[in-house]
């Protein structure tokens, strides 16, 4: 049976429901197998952004030699470039270096590893290295050091085309100086996302300068987080150019990251319109529909907020789907989604959350069609323009759009009102 984007996408949110599924993942899991990585963890960080790559023309290519092993060319084929390339004593640190990993890995070495790339940068000197061994081809970063070159990520090769090949590294103690290899294609670079005030994500590109076979560049510390991003053109996920050993920036220590709450609210009336328990199926927002939402190329983890989503019907009739996305430490944003009948869901407004405010949900919707509210372990009550208190039930629910005012009392019997956000 072939399996298409919906299943994939479904497949992956029974099983990590607090992440994002972003459009394009279908190609990854296709693509899957084609190269194993030496490393103690990147998953979360890969599921969160997906982290996919088509393949690179004029990249990484694989030749068989009847049974030999495959080697990798031009990377084995061309002289080694870079300001570094007739260092012989730098040359030789670095392949001693990588012998030594490779050993630690229990990987041994065909022959001596051609040192694709070798140059200074503001960190000190790099590398870049390719290796055929008995089996496959290897290839990886070598980063400075006080100690001398050090081996980053080795990723293991093993059939045609570049999927899944870091291409970039970070390096220095600050994680400010940025490797990127020219693999061939143009590449965009971005230093920072950003929010606009609907939550909707945004990013500036630049194109990548590449001399003698790489491009180093100054880049904001990224000691806590990734903020910068790079693409082959044009900007895609499928485009996403990798960066070496994020999982260091994004797990500190190997330390998990906190498991979000995971909350779903089914308001009243709402099995009417989606013929089911929504919340039951645990439905997500298709990813196509909160691409705005969504950054395009980066890799992001998530602080343990709560990832909320509540399901209802609006006044006119039409689907309604609030969903939560979370990047790092920034702050939580919540999307409300529409949808008529055998129509596909929109998103039509969208802002940032408090947690740690009474009520942490407030987000009006469009065409007068109500204001959806959320306090986990609240009861909720609204009056309109002075009037009496109106039942809201708790947790989560749909106030009328004339709705002035919102009564919050928590668990611990607190009453606070907040005023409605015209």
């Amino acid at each position: 049976m072939t399996m298409n984007d919906s299943d994939v996408r479904e497949i992956l949110r029974r099983a990590t429901d607090y992440l994002v599924a972003p459009a394009g993942l279908l190609g990854a899991v296709r693509r899957g197998g084609r190269r194993r990585v030496v490393r103690r963890r990147s998953v979360l960080a890969a599921v969160c952004a997906a982290v996919v790559a088509l393949p690179v023309a004029g990249g990484l290519r694989l030749a068989g030699d009847g049974g030999a092993a495959p080697v990798a060319a031009p990377m084995f084929d061309e002289p080694t470039r870079g300001d570094l390339a007739a260092d012989d004593g730098y040359l030789r640190q670095v392949r001693e270096a990588w012998k030594r990993r490779l050993e630690q890995t229990g990987g041994t070495t065909r022959g001596e590893p051609h040192v694709v790339w070798a140059g200074t940068t503001p960190a000190g000197p790099a590398a870049y290295v390719a290796d055929s061994t008995t089996r496959h081809t290897t290839v990886g970063f070598v980063e400075p050091t006080a100690d001398g070159p050090r081996i980053g990520t080795l990723t293991v090769v093993d059939d045609t085309g570049t999927d899944g090949i870091e291409q970039a590294a970070l390096f220095g103690p600050q994680r400010d100086v940025l490797l990127v290899l020219d693999f061939g294609q143009p590449v965009e670079f971005s230093a920072d996302l950003r929010y606009l005030p609907d939550g909707k994500v945004e990013r500036t590109f630049t194109p990548v300068a590449f001399r003698d076979g790489a491009a180093v560049m100054s880049v904001p510390p990224q000691r806590t987080k990734l903020t910068v991003a790079l693409a082959r053109t044009p900007v895609s996920r499928e485009n996403m150019v990798h960066i070496n050993n994020t999982e260091l920036i994004q797990f500190p220590g190997g330390q998990d990251r906190p498991a979000p709450p995971l909350i779903r609210h089914t308001l009243p009336g709402a099995q009417q319109v989606w013929g089911t328990d929504p919340a039951a199926e645990q439905v997500s927002a298709p990813a196509e529909a909160i691409a705005d939402y969504i950054d395009p190329v980066g890799v992001h983890t998530h602080n343990g907020s709560p990832r909320l989503w509540v399901y209802g019907a609006t006044p006119d009739g039409r689907r309604l789907l609030v969903e939560t996305i979370q990047y790092d430490d920034d702050p939580s944003r919540v999307i409300a989604l529409l949808a008529g009948r055998d129509l596909p869901f929109e998103a039509v407004a969208g802002t940032t959350v408090d947690w740690s405010a009474p009520l942490p949900v407030q987000l009006r919707l469009p065409d007068d069609q109500g204001v959806l509210v959320a306090a986990e372990g609240s009861a909720l009550s609204y009056r309109v323009a002075g009037g009496q208190w109106q039942d809201a039930g708790r947790n989560a629910a749909l106030l009328p759009a004339a709705a002035t005012d919102v009564r919050v009392t928590d668990a611990a019997g607190t009453t606070t009102t907040v005023p409605v956000d015209s």
